[in-house]
């Protein structure tokens, strides 16, 4: 979900470009990866890098296909009108964490990452009951927007385009956490000659402007 909006813009680009119609499919990184081990037929697969690796490794995309797309970090938010927490150092963010009524963070690898980060630094048992994951497909930032989470925790792509929430800004260096998206051509592709010109545009420096648009770095 988080290269939703990017993959939509590049495609529509890719299109007006090359005349190829793109038709995407977003869902959870989880549920994606579960449809193409299933053997749901696609031509082309967007996923985070280590997902990708893992798919490769099955036989589900085409030997040497993939390509790193973009580098992705995590921001927090807070409802519209919330004060601002402190980000500049990991002290911070950890004081903030443990002040907030509750927390909310994805299902997706930066989520998992999140709470092995709370889990290093010993605080996991105090907020445990404070920790809201938000469902499969639903960004992190709904839930902040409806009240249902004082602090959210995602990729800056995904909050960007919420309404209803304050970005209050990237995690600090030293504790960022990101995610490399990658694209690979499925193994039952039926039109390899345009899935690898779309993967080409993708990874091209014409792409940069919309990544840098969208939240995220060129790979």
């Amino acid at each position: 979900m988080a290269t939703r909006q990017l993959l939509a813009e590049l495609c529509a680009e890719f299109t007006r470009r090359n005349g190829t119609e793109v038709q995407i499919e977003s869902v959870g990184g989880v549920d994606a990866a579960k449809r193409v081990q299933a053997g749901e037929a696609f031509d082309l697969v967007f996923l985070a890098s280590d997902a990708l690796s893992k798919l490769m490794a099955s036989g589900h995309l085409l030997p040497g296909s993939v390509l790193d797309l973009v580098h992705s970090g995590v921001a927090l938010a807070v409802p519209a009108g919330a004060p601002r927490p402190d980000l500049s150092s990991r002290a911070a963010v950890e004081r903030a964490v443990l002040q907030a009524p509750s927390v909310s963070y994805s299902t997706g690898p930066s989520g998992v990452a999140l709470v092995k980060m709370f889990e290093a630094w010993g605080i996991l048992p105090a907020i445990q009951d404070r920790l809201l994951q938000a469902p499969a497909g639903v960004p992190v930032g709904a839930l902040v927007a409806q009240g249902k989470a004082a602090l959210g925790f995602q990729q800056l792509s995904e909050l960007i385009h919420v309404q209803g929430i304050t970005i209050a800004g990237p995690l600090p260096d030293e504790i960022q956490i990101n995610t490399t998206f990658s694209g690979g051509i499925g193994a039952h592709c039926t039109q390899v000659q345009a899935a690898q010109a779309l993967l080409n545009f993708m990874s091209s420096k014409e792409a940069d402007d919309a990544k840098h648009r969208q939240g995220m770095r060129p790979a």
